[in-house]
Order: structure tokens, then sequence, then C-alpha cells
């Protein structure tokens, strides 16, 4: 089971490179970043630095970690333009980008950015389309598409990238929609969740990858969950009794070791555990820590 470190985009670059190299050293997996010009918040005044921009900065300074976007809005760019993006940090990091992309859902940057919203269901619609040309100019020569949304005219994409596959990721639960995507075009997919949740979700997946003939064992499958680690009781059982707007693992060390290795049972490839609740400085660098070592057992 992989293990990656996920920092919340308002953080100093210096503090996230600082971090970023110590978790390369300390023996964790992968990096991921999201992809957003601001903060889901009325006041967006937080500061939130570019997600491709940084990966291309930590790829040319940490030289063994995965790194990739959770997830870019495919409304931002056209899915060409990021195609290329991707396979330039792919050679940046001589082969360790993952392509992670999603339909695009926070509607203040759009509306500030002058970005179209469009509705859910052309968002999907757009996805949908941004895969097919995504995995195209990846794999052929030329490319042509004459799609509702995008369209390629003898297209080339060159270098490219190391990876063949370049890993595409697909970031979502729709059971109806978003996993139908996955169960075509994703090499890795990625939804906040419990166990349970997984184990739902990767069934509706498992089923959709039947219905078109693919091997399900083809797609990895990838958790992100808030982590709440401690040996204090009475802040766990606070924090147990919270009301969570994500999915979270709570409990000391040993407790956590066991919700992880739940994790792994269940058919999960990669954990994903976001900075946002590890406070900061040497706080944050010792959970990491004990993380790393006493649960993942590196």
């Amino acid at each position: 089971m992989r293990f990656s470190f996920w920092p919340a985009a308002s953080q100093s670059y210096e503090d996230v490179l600082a971090t970023v190299q110590h978790i390369e050293k300390t023996g964790w997996d992968g990096i991921w970043y999201a992809d957003h010009f601001m903060p889901n918040a009325d006041d967006t005044s937080t500061p939130c630095q570019e997600a491709w921009t940084t990966l291309a900065a930590l790829g040319a300074s940490v030289p063994r970690l995965r790194m990739g976007t959770l997830v870019v809005g495919n409304t931002y760019r056209h899915p060409a333009v990021l195609a290329k993006m991707a396979a330039t940090l792919d050679h940046i990091t001589g082969g360790r980008v993952v392509l992670g992309l999603g339909s695009g859902w926070q509607e203040n940057e759009h509306s500030q950015y002058g970005i179209p919203f469009y509705t859910v269901a052309d968002r999907l619609k757009r996805l949908n389309e941004a895969c097919q040309v995504i995995k195209s100019l990846f794999t052929h020569e030329k490319s042509d598409f004459d799609g509702e949304y995008y369209q390629l005219q003898d297209a080339s994409l060159e270098p490219k990238p190391i990876q063949q596959p370049l890993p595409l990721l697909i970031g979502g639960g729709g059971e109806k929609v978003t996993l139908k995507i996955t169960a075509r075009y994703a090499d890795e997919w990625n939804v906040w969740g419990t166990v349970e949740t997984l184990q739902n979700k990767m069934a509706i997946l498992d089923a959709h990858c039947e219905s078109i003939g693919r091997d399900p064992k083809e797609i990895k499958r990838t958790a992100v969950a808030l982590l709440f680690m401690s040996d204090d009781e009475a802040f766990l059982e606070k924090m147990r009794n919270a009301d969570m707007q994500q999915a979270a693992i709570i409990g000391t060390p040993g407790q956590v070791k066991d919700i992880v290795a739940s994790y792994e049972a269940s058919g999960v490839d990669e954990l994903i555990v976001p900075d946002f609740t590890l406070g900061s400085g040497p706080r944050k660098i010792e959970t990491l820590d004990r993380f790393i070592t006493d649960v993942a057992g590196r």
C-alpha cells in the first residue's frame, strides 16, 4: 500500500518544499496538490498557490516521490493544453507524474475569473470528452477529435510522456456518471471516504468495468481521509463526536494502524493524508513521522 501526502495550498512554497523534502527522506511514496485558485469560502483573500507551477518546482527539487493533481478542474484548461503540461512535467520529474482530473465543482473560481461553470451534466460531458482527448494525444502521433465540446485537427503532442501510459486518475464518487467515466478511461481513481464508503463505491466501479468488458483490477484505487492521531483520548473522543464534513481517520497510532489495515484489506492501493488537521511546524512533522513509522511501518 502506498502512503502519500497532501499539503494545503495556503502554505508558502518554502514551507511546502521543506515538508516534502522531509517526507521523501522518511519513506513516503507521493505528493498530491489541489488544483484551485482560491479558497471555497466567502472570504477568498487566503493565499492559494497554483498547482502546476508548484508541482513543477517540487518535481525539480525532490528526486523520488510520485506527484499529481488532486484533482485538476477540467473546466479551467483545454484538455490538449493540460495534456501538454502533464507530459512536460513527466519529463521534468523523470516519469513520476499522475494526471488527476475531475469535472470541476468550485463555483467561486469560475465566477471571479469569468470561466463558464455550466451545469453538472455539461461538466461531466466535457470530462468524458477530455479523457478521450488526453488519452489520444498521449498515445498517437497525430490526433483528430470532433466532439461536442472539444476538437482536434491533425494534432500532435511531442515529446510524449516518459511513462507509457502516464497514469490518468479520475477523482469523484458519482455512481451514475463519474464512475462510468472512471471505468472506461482511468488508470487510477480517487475518492474521499471511510472504508464502508470505499467498499460501496468500488463495488459499483467494478460493475461498470464488467459492463464494458474491462478488468476492474486495471484501476488502482486511492482514498483520502482527514487524520486525527493522538495519545489524548479526550481529544480523540471529541473528534469522534464532531460533525465532520469529510471522512476522517481518528485514533491512537495503534488504532489508526488497524483502520489503515482495513482500508488496505478492502482494496485501497494508496492512502492520501492531507495536512489540514495536523497543525504546523514541529507538531506536523512529528505526526507525519509517527504515521509513517508506527502506522505504515516504514
